[in-house]
């Protein structure tokens, strides 16, 4: 479904201090960002927020970082994250190909990739969020035996996701076919896993371990 254009969303998200408008200028700065040197977890696809204001909330000693393209999405995202009344998350309004011009070497000490795009058709594979080339970006700025936490609801994306992890490096620590029939504690839903878990879809998870 299109999204209806928000023209009032840009200017709310730009009087934000926990909105970065300005991603690459903060490359090897985040910590001056945060005011604190707290490990520093990113999340691809942020959608409306839930996951990273929980996330934020649980885990005041960490440094969240959450990025997604539109403004109409974000700005649900600022407004869970100013409920949650947290000072540890910034989000960040940009396309995800250029996500390595954000972050320097050994930044980042982790990355969730929540239902992103499953991109099915072969000649636009290369789009997914967790295929070789977004991997070797990753790569750029993760620090050693960092992990990723990936959840999607597409077995064919979950499947060939798992060799591209392999190939590039990552050992896969932890795989379910059924996330919330599993013995894995620590999950919290984003709201299309909620919506959708209530209609029977079933959640596959992995975490890949950088080597």
């Amino acid at each position: 479904m299109r999204l209806r254009k928000k023209w009032w969303a840009r200017p709310e998200l730009e009087e934000s201090k926990n909105v970065v408008i300005r991603p690459s200028e903060k490359k090897g700065l985040w910590k001056e960002e945060f005011k604190n040197s707290n490990p520093i977890h990113l999340e691809l696809g942020c959608g409306r927020g839930q996951f990273v204001s929980s996330k934020a909330k649980e885990n005041p000693d960490v440094n969240y970082v959450a990025v997604d393209l539109k403004d109409e999405v974000l700005i649900y995202a600022l407004r869970k994250v100013n409920e949650a009344e947290v000072e540890n998350v910034r989000i960040i309004p940009m396309n995800i190909s250029f996500i390595s011009d954000v972050f320097d070497k050994d930044e980042v000490s982790k990355i969730y990739i929540n239902f992103c795009n499953p991109w099915p058709k072969d000649r636009h594979k290369k789009r997914r969020l967790t295929h070789t080339k977004f991997l070797t970006e990753y790569k750029k700025f993760l620090k050693p035996e960092s992990e990723i936490w990936f959840k999607t609801d597409d077995t064919e994306l979950f499947d060939e996701s798992q060799q591209y992890f392999k190939d590039n490096g990552f050992d896969l620590k932890y795989v379910t076919y059924d996330l919330h029939k599993s013995d894995f504690q620590q999950n919290i839903m984003t709201e299309y896993e909620a919506k959708f878990t209530s209609l029977g879809m079933k959640t596959m998870f992995l975490i890949a371990k950088l080597k």
